[in-house]
């Protein structure tokens, strides 16, 4: 096996293997969609049952992953043909692959957009305007055909720096460094959003448990959220997974991921929602949530530049700890599986991805022609990612080692050759095995209809 392989990079520390994993879950999903979700569907009713649904499909997929990753000491492909050398299973990994390489098209696009916000927020854009005039400064800014790939490549180059530093030096050293500071930012924002007048009714909004909404849509949605979140599915934690040590708990880890990853989607909803709600304002979703509402209300509060910096930075720092995680799946397979330097790998991938985001992005264009089967291609690659390949990936993840893979392999690795003790073992295999299938064609089934 490819553990023998002593050049292979390795994470240096448990807190460092926390933090690139928690930088590769915690995205932009973490504050434009959940808090939304949160508020919609039952408030504190539906964050029991996105717990729940973290508790029961998260972390045992998280952990899966993890465990072919370290297990197999290789890039994403390389590690279904380690686990499965007689097997077909490899050609799931070019599913990873394409998926990273696709969601990173257009998240790039979306990232860009948070550096030209915080441009915006510096330089005090936001004064004196009315938000039917945001909303159509975002239209103009994200339709326009060199702003946005102006932005989008900058990005390129930020994630591109860290990848070529390394894994340790640079993805390890950095989310050391973005993950406390994105978590000092989001908990100064939430002390100031909760202190405005009238904050309680955002916080009503959020948590007061409405457990007549909870239905099988919410049900179903939650498991989406959860599942989405935690960035499962995209070949990154298998990445990640190679390089963590044996001494490694990776069922602590997974826990620890999944609180984390928790936490910062429950604190985005508490730094927007009472500020959202204190000045009266429509509490929309996505894009026009961040881009629009927000902005709106930092006009309106008492020091309002310096919260509109600090938030758009936030958003900034988040995208960039979960593209970089995409960046690595492909780099990685670029580099062992074709035999080149890592340096050539991140050099290829970055043109590769800089060429396809800006087709993302001139697709957003009014009168574009870039669209396939009907949709801009930002939108062809958004649905495509989210409703098809992610949880497939996860399904094929939790078949793959709960059926195909030997029970004695999974157990020698959660528990570290039999060092560690784990009465949670036979819950996981279940889980793995039953839960975790069905769960995920449930949730791809209803993302489809």
């Amino acid at each position: 096996m490819k553990e023998n392989q002593p050049s292979r990079a390795r994470f240096g520390s448990k807190f460092g293997v926390v933090m690139a994993a928690v930088g590769s879950a915690v995205g932009l999903g973490n504050i434009w969609r959940f808090p939304y979700e949160l508020g919609m569907n039952g408030g504190f009713a539906f964050l029991l049952v996105y717990l729940l649904c973290v508790l029961a499909l998260g972390i045992p997929v998280m952990l899966a992953e993890l465990v072919i990753g370290r297990r197999s000491r290789s890039n994403v492909f390389g590690s279904f043909k380690v686990l499965s050398p007689n097997g077909k299973w490899h050609y799931l990994g070019v599913v990873y692959v394409v998926a990273a390489f696709i969601i990173s098209s257009f998240y790039f696009v979306v990232a860009g957009w948070s550096l030209e916000y915080v441009y915006q927020a510096v330089t005090d854009q936001f004064s004196n305007r009315s938000p039917l005039e945001l909303s159509q400064a975002f239209t103009d800014f994200s339709t326009d055909a060199l702003r946005p790939i102006f932005w989008t490549i900058v990005f390129v180059f930020l994630a591109a720096g860290v990848i070529l530093a390394g894994v340790r030096k640079g993805i390890e050293n950095i989310s050391k460094v973005l993950m406390p500071m994105l978590f000092v930012i989001i908990v100064v924002l939430c002390v100031r959003s909760v202190t405005l007048p009238n904050a309680t009714e955002g916080l009503k909004f959020l948590f007061y448990p409405d457990f007549s909404k909870i239905n099988s849509s919410v049900v179903l949605s939650a498991l989406g959220q959860a599942f989405f979140s935690l960035s499962i599915g995209m070949g990154c934690l298998i990445t990640y997974g190679s390089y963590i040590d044996k001494e490694n708990n990776l069922l602590g880890t997974s826990v620890e991921v999944s609180v984390l990853d928790t936490l910062v989607s429950v604190l985005a909803s508490v730094a927007i929602f009472p500020a959202v709600f204190s000045l009266g304002i429509n509490p929309a979703k996505g894009p026009e949530l961040v881009f629009i509402t927000l902005p709106n209300v930092f006009m309106q509060i008492p020091g309002g530049y310096v919260w509109s910096v600090l938030f758009f930075l936030l958003l900034a720092l988040a995208a960039l700890t979960s593209i970089i995680s995409l960046l690595e799946v492909i780099t990685a397979y670029v580099s062992e599986e074709f035999k080149i330097k890592r340096r050539t790998a991140v050099f290829m991938a970055s043109a590769l991805l800089m060429f396809s985001a800006t087709l993302c992005s001139l697709s957003l264009g009014e009168g574009s022609v870039l669209q396939l089967f009907g949709m801009p291609i930002f939108t062809l690659f958004d649905y495509v990612s989210a409703k098809i390949f992610m949880p497939l990936g996860g399904l094929f993840i939790a078949v793959f080692l709960g059926w195909f893979c030997s029970r004695k392999m999974v157990f020698d690795e959660l528990t570290n050759g039999g060092s560690l003790k784990t009465k949670a073992y036979d819950l996981f295999y279940f889980l793995l095995r039953y839960f975790v299938p069905i769960a995920i064609l449930m949730v791809f089934i209803n993302e489809l209809s």
